[in-house]
C-alpha cells in the first residue's frame, strides 16, 4: 500500500515539472505498473495544479527575472519569451482552439506549461485560457495513455 502511494507521488511530482509534465509522468506511471485509470487522474491533476498560478504571475515573473544578472536569469526570462514567441503565431490565429490544439497535440515543446506561457504573453483572458489548457491536458492525457496502454495490450495479444 505505502509503495503504491509513494509511486503515485512519484507521478504527481513528475507531472509538476516544466519539462516532464503530462508526457513523462504517465511514462513513468506506466513504467511503474500502475493502473491507466489512475495514472491518467494523478498526470493530469498533477499537471493543471501550476497553470493557474503561471497565468496569474508569469509576467510579473519574466519582468523581474530580467532585471536580476544572477544566474542569467536574464537570459533564462528573454530565452522563454523568444521561444514562446516562435510558438504563439500557430496559437494566435485560432485563439482558444488553437490554445486548445497546441497543448492536446503530444509533441516536444507543447504542453500546459508552454500553452500557459504563450496564453500569459498573449494577454488571453485567464478563465478561457484555463479552460481551453484543461481539456488539452485531457486529451493529450488520453492519446498518450492509450498509446503506452494499447500498445502493451496489443503486443500481449499477438506476442505472448
Amino acid at each position: 500500500m505505502f509503495d503504491q502511494l509513494m509511486q503515485y507521488a512519484s507521478v504527481f511530482f513528475c507531472s509538476l515539472l516544466p519539462l516532464l509534465e503530462l508526457r513523462g509522468s504517465l511514462v513513468l506511471g506506466f513504467g511503474l505498473g500502475l493502473p491507466w485509470y489512475g495514472n491518467l487522474a494523478v498526470s493530469i491533476v498533477g499537471n493543471l495544479l501550476p497553470i493557474p498560478f503561471i497565468l496569474l504571475f508569469i509576467r510579473r515573473i519574466l519582468r523581474w527575472m530580467k532585471t536580476v544578472s544572477f544566474l542569467h536569469f536574464d537570459r533564462i526570462a528573454t530565452w522563454l519569451e523568444e521561444k514562446a514567441s516562435k510558438k504563439s503565431a500557430k496559437v494566435t490565429k485560432y485563439a482558444l482552439c488553437g490554445l486548445f490544439a497546441f497543448v492536446a497535440i503530444p509533441l516536444p515543446g507543447t504542453g500546459a506549461w508552454m500553452g500557459a506561457l504563450i496564453a500569459s504573453l498573449l494577454e488571453m483572458r485567464i478563465k478561457h485560457s484555463l479552460v481551453s489548457i484543461a481539456l488539452g491536458v485531457l486529451v493529450a492525457g488520453i492519446l498518450i495513455t492509450f498509446a503506452l496502454y494499447g500498445s502493451a495490450t496489443l503486443a500481449r495479444l499477438f506476442f505472448l
